[in-house]
C-alpha cells in the first residue's frame, strides 16, 4: 500500500514542478531540481519498501513534501492529505502482517497438534 502511496505522490509532485516553475521566483533549475528530484524519489522509494531503511525515507518524503508549502502553499494541503495516505497505509500494512504472522502461528499450532505421532 506504501508503495501505491509513494506512485501516486510522484505523479502529483510531477504536477507540481510546472506549478513551481510558473508561480513562484525560484529559478529554473532548483524548481526542476524539486520538482523531479521529489518525482524520482518517490519512484525509487516505491521499490525500496523492502529495505529496512525504506519506510524511514519515505517518512522523509512526507516530511519534506508538507514542507514545501512555504514555496508553493497548496503543498500543505496536498503534502498533509498524502502524509495522512501514507501513514494510513503504514498503519494498516503492519496490522496487516501482525495479523498474518498470528494466523500462521496458529496454523502451525494446529498442524503439530494433528501431525502423527
Amino acid at each position: 500500500m506504501c508503495a501505491a502511496i509513494l506512485t501516486l505522490e510522484a505523479i502529483a509532485f510531477g504536477l507540481v514542478t510546472p506549478v513551481l516553475l510558473t508561480l513562484t521566483s525560484i529559478s529554473t533549475g532548483l524548481a526542476l531540481l524539486i520538482g523531479l528530484g521529489f518525482v524520482v524519489a518517490c519512484i525509487v522509494l516505491a521499490g525500496m519498501l523492502k529495505r529496512p531503511w525504506g519506510y524511514g525515507a519515505g517518512h522523509l518524503v512526507q516530511a519534506l513534501a508538507v514542507g514545501l508549502g512555504p514555496v508553493v502553499g497548496m503543498m500543505y494541503v496536498v503534502g498533509g492529505l498524502f502524509a495522512l495516505l501514507w501513514f494510513t497505509a503504514y498503519w494498516l500494512g503492519g496490522k496487516i502482517e501482525r495479523e498474518k504472522a498470528e494466523a500462521w502461528a496458529a496454523w502451525d499450532a494446529q498442524q503439530a497438534e494433528s501431525a502423527p505421532q
